[in-house]
């Protein structure tokens, strides 16, 4: 049991005739001998470490376990308390440890291992723990997955990691109500949905499996340790752990092994890093394909882990995002050029997912607001073309008081696929093909009417400044007086519903500017406004630092 409650069930039978198991579960020795622990094979390549040097109350050497390699299971520590050194630790050069009275921390007295090896008396010593760089936190990497039909490829992973020095949690997520050998129950997941386990184990397997991804999307919240997330499945197995990695922070590591993988991977990525790996054979069993693109899963998880990015200078200025589609380019191009001394400009294809993902940086607080030149996903919404964000877009402005600036870049158009993938209803429509794989329609009156009033009641939801502006000369590069899609009178229904149904305030405005979205001068525009807004959350920044 862990806090009270069942993490691991098996027959007794099972339990009374493994030893090692027993030994592994309790932390005891069956046997009172001092025996040391078989030291790991012989390595040719050096190991980078870290040496902490800390001071304790208790140095009771009995307590102590054999010297070890790779140090797991480690809880937390006050590092400012600690000396910290990287170094590199040659072949066959030992891990040591020496013990100080000199004060411990209660939360850390038990979650350090140590080696045997001391130096210095015990009223007169310090501590020194030295282990490899993967086992130097509390991180730990999760393996989720149907371990009733995939326990042995998901056990395979968690070995790899645990090969690399990693601490590995296994997470079930099987429906099936069968015994589990993972370190979380299905049942304990199950326990984070909004209704209980109950609305899990229902009895419907098609409920069963959508009651339990949503349990693992809050259950993976919860988790402090998460440092890394990776699973392997069919599409029931994807579904189940996809949904629990789109809810993670973007830069976390997450890798899903999937037979999904070659083909449509939208539905599972979303607007999340998530890293898709073809599984080749079906995720059944360890063979010699299966083997090798397992492991690389698990190392590629492991590599991610132990070497995150180095944030680049530019991490210091406040990050905006920005939506930009291939006929509003010039705009937002210009827009970013005057704003990256000061900003750190994120730009945003708006292909649906583009917009789902800046807003999914917002809704994590790692924007400090938007200039959303190119809404054009929602016309793909309100009509029904192949780029919608669907009708969430811009709701995320709702939840939280971010500066927003917007326009109605690339409203003209609603986007298909290849000339022939166009629905047949739309064939008369004004069509314009925009390369082999995209064929763009043109948005009539009513169609703008109905997509300004979506974009009217987004923005009166909003809670932070908010300056929207109207391109009067067009909104596409293709929306000029001559050009295949200028439609004055389509135009005119998109900005009057707008105008009609948006509710003005004091740091609520509507601008209309006799500017087509592409000038120069919108760009301008565009950015006094944004600076307008800006300007009070720079300013509490700048008194708060």
């Amino acid at each position: 049991m862990v806090n009270g409650r069942i993490a691991q069930e098996l027959p007794a039978r099972e339990l009374a005739a493994d030893t090692a198991l027993q030994e592994r579960l309790l932390g005891v020795r069956s046997n009172g001998d001092e025996e040391e622990a078989a030291q790991p094979e012989a390595s040719t390549a050096p190991v980078r470490v870290f040496t902490v040097r800390r001071a304790h109350a208790e140095s009771d050497a009995s307590s102590l376990p054999p010297p070890v390699r790779t140090v797991r299971g480690i809880n937390r520590w006050n590092a400012g308390t600690d000396e910290i050194t990287d170094r590199v630790l040659e072949p066959g050069a030992p891990l040591t440890a020496t013990l100080s009275p000199e004060g411990r921390g209660s939360e850390d007295k038990d979650s350090l291992p140590r080696s045997r090896e001391r130096t210095g008396a015990r009223e007169e010593s310090a501590e020194i723990f030295t282990f490899p760089v993967a086992a130097t936190t509390a991180r730990a990497a999760y393996v989720a997955g149907t371990f009733d039909t995939k326990g042995r490829e998901l056990n395979y992973l968690k070995q790899c990691l645990e090969r690399r020095g990693l601490r590995v949690v296994t997470v079930d997520l099987s429906t099936s109500g069968k015994p589990s050998s993972a370190s979380v129950h299905p049942r304990e997941v199950a326990r984070h949905h909004p209704q209980g386990e109950a609305a899990v184990f229902s009895g419907d397997r098609g409920n069963s499996v959508t009651a339990m991804a949503l349990a693992f999307e809050r259950f993976v919240l919860t988790r402090r340790d998460l440092s890394g997330l990776i699973g392997a499945g069919g599409s029931g197995g994807t579904t189940l752990a996809t949904q629990g990695m789109r809810a993670l922070p973007v830069g976390l590591p997450k890798v899903m092994v999937s037979t999904m993988a070659s083909g449509d991977t939208r539905g599972y990525v979303g607007p999340s890093d998530i890293c898709m790996m073809y599984s080749i054979t079906d995720v059944s069993g360890i063979n010699r394909i299966s083997e090798r693109v397992l492991a690389n899963a698990a190392h590629a998880l492991a590599g991610m882990m132990a070497h995150a990015a180095t944030l680049p200078a530019s991490t210091s200025k406040p990050a905006i995002g920005l939506t930009m589609f291939g006929v509003t380019t010039p705009c937002v191009q210009a827009v970013t050029r005057m704003l990256a001394d000061d900003h750190d400009c994120l730009v945003f294809h708006a292909t649906g997912v583009g917009g789902q993902s800046m807003e999914k940086l917002a809704d994590s607080g790692l924007l400090q607001g938007v200039i959303d030149v190119s809404t054009t996903e929602v016309a793909d919404e309100i009509v029904g073309g192949v780029l919608s964000a669907g009708p969430t877009r811009m709701d995320v402005f709702a939840r939280h008081a971010l500066p927003y600036v917007g326009s109605c870049g690339a409203l003209d158009m609603v986007n298909w696929g290849a000339w022939d993938t166009v629905p047949e209803r739309f064939r008369s429509r004004r069509l314009y093909k925009h390369n082999a794989s995209v064929t763009l329609m043109r948005t009539t009156a009513d169609e703008c009417r109905a997509i300004g009033e979506f974009i009217a009641r987004k923005l009166n939801a909003m809670q932070g400044p908010v300056r929207f502006l109207i391109p009067e000369g067009g909104v596409s590069q293709i929306d000029r007086p001559g050009q295949p899609f200028h439609d004055p009178e389509a135009d005119r229904a998109l900005f009057t519903a707008i105008e009609t149904n948006f509710r003005a305030g004091p740091d609520r405005q509507l601008k209309r500017l006799p500017l087509h979205i592409n000038d120069e001068a919108f760009a301008q525009a565009l950015v006094a406004a944004w600076r307008e807004v800006a300007a009070p959350r720079q300013h509490a920044r700048s008194a708060l630092a």
